[in-house]
């Protein structure tokens, strides 16, 4: 093949080569295991740097997800709970994956099943946010589940919220207060 892209025909090597060093291009084999080769002339350094640029170009337009991991243990307090739950829920809406791994140590080993359970938990607390994308499985002395987010993230930088979900029942304070001032009326009387 010449240089623009049309069909020179079958050719010697010595005549191809003197073809190419005649428009100071490269000779380069495109097709070894066809019968005749085909070989195309073209410029080789040219034709290297435009496939990088396609590469690198074709690298930027791919997301990258991430895998953030979360560590429990199956005796876990409720509120270490809801604390790790939160920042579950803070990697799903950035939409990264979740690998949550519940850590068995000892006699814990003949209690997997509490393992499992706390995972369901998990699972039915984020159906909402998260899908189960590898269920749960014992590796070891570990259980291991990922959780991936159900929608994808609007794009960074184009919500400029700070990232702080609304809340409906006004600021927080006056509905910790109504509890309080009920027993304080209560033990007036």
């Amino acid at each position: 093949m010449g240089p623009d892209g049309q069909q020179i025909g079958i050719v010697s090597i010595q005549d191809a080569m003197r073809r190419a060093q005649d428009l100071d291009l490269d000779l380069v084999e495109v097709a070894p295991q066809a019968n005749p080769p085909v070989c195309r002339i073209m410029d080789y350094g040219k034709f290297k740097y435009e496939r990088d640029v396609r590469q690198k170009e074709a690298r930027k337009k791919q997301v990258r997800v991430e895998v953030k991991e979360m560590k429990m243990r199956p005796k876990i307090d409720p509120h270490d709970y809801a604390t790790k739950k939160g920042h579950i829920e803070r990697f799903l809406n950035q939409g990264a994956r979740v690998k949550v791994t519940i850590m068995f140590r000892g006699r814990e080993m003949a209690h997997t099943e509490l393992g499992r359970k706390l995972l369901d938990r998990l699972t039915a607390d984020l159906s909402e946010l998260a899908t189960v994308d590898a269920y749960p499985k014992l590796d070891g002395r570990n259980m291991v589940m990922v959780l991936a987010p159900l929608r994808r993230p609007p794009a960074r930088g184009a919500a400029k919220d700070g990232g702080q979900p609304e809340r409906d029942e006004g600021d927080g304070e006056s509905a910790a207060a109504a509890p309080r001032d009920a027993a304080n009326e209560a033990g007036k009387g």
